[in-house]
């Protein structure tokens, strides 16, 4: 393997670092979405149950117990009860958003890493070619297959190694995308509904 890296020359460098960061920010979004997981059809129902009950404080201490953004945005339109509709609704949007950027948080740089891998890999193509050319050129007839070994290694290695990188990390962003958009349906769904059992309360007060 240390060989293999050697005859692909300094663009591995940068190759092996971009799959190290990545490998980090992967780990670090799969930490995150294991904390925050929640069975959101059972939460929101027992959450439900207390606030067709009455029971607002309870209601708060199970969306305290509980990690994750649904337990956040039911928390926050706690707090707001006994606003207008419409000000409950504005206040959960805007911290559901918020909850949303978080999880999408480092997935840009992800992206970025995913889309630069087999470029640096291209570089590296190019380069073990004009090499292999290069010693072509300086040995002319007499020119000998190892003489152009090194530069087609590089180009060989390079290219294999950046879409090695890639490939999988291109499925890991997709399945986080996917991860995000269901947490995105998940709150607007069941926030919508907690505005509308809070409202058969009597908890929120009239649109403005």
């Amino acid at each position: 393997m240390t060989s293999l890296i050697l005859k692909g020359g300094w663009v591995m460098a940068p190759i092996i670092a971009g799959s190290v960061v990545a490998l980090t920010l992967v780990l670090e979004r799969l930490w995150f979405f294991w904390t925050i997981r929640l069975d959101a059809p059972s939460f929101g129902e027992s959450v439900f149950r207390l606030v067709k009950a009455k029971d607002f404080a309870g209601a708060a201490r199970l969306c305290e117990r509980m990690r994750g953004p649904l337990a956040e945005i039911f928390r926050v339109g706690l707090e707001h009860a006994g606003e207008p509709v419409m000000e409950i609704d504005r206040v959960m949007e805007r911290e559901g958003n918020r909850q949303i950027q978080e999880a999408e948080k480092n997935l840009n740089f992800l992206l970025v890493i995913i889309g630069i891998e087999p470029l640096l890999g291209f570089l590296g193509t190019i380069l073990g070619l004009i090499r292999a050319f290069m010693a072509w050129e300086t040995l002319g007839a007499s020119v000998t297959v190892s003489a152009l070994a090194a530069g087609i290694y590089q180009a060989m290695i390079t290219t294999a190694a950046g879409l090695i990188v890639a490939i999988p990390y291109f499925v890991v962003y997709h399945a986080f995308v996917g991860r995000v958009n269901s947490l995105s349906q998940d709150l607007t769904h069941f926030g919508g509904e907690f505005v509308s059992v809070l409202a058969k309360t009597g908890r929120a007060g009239a649109s403005s």
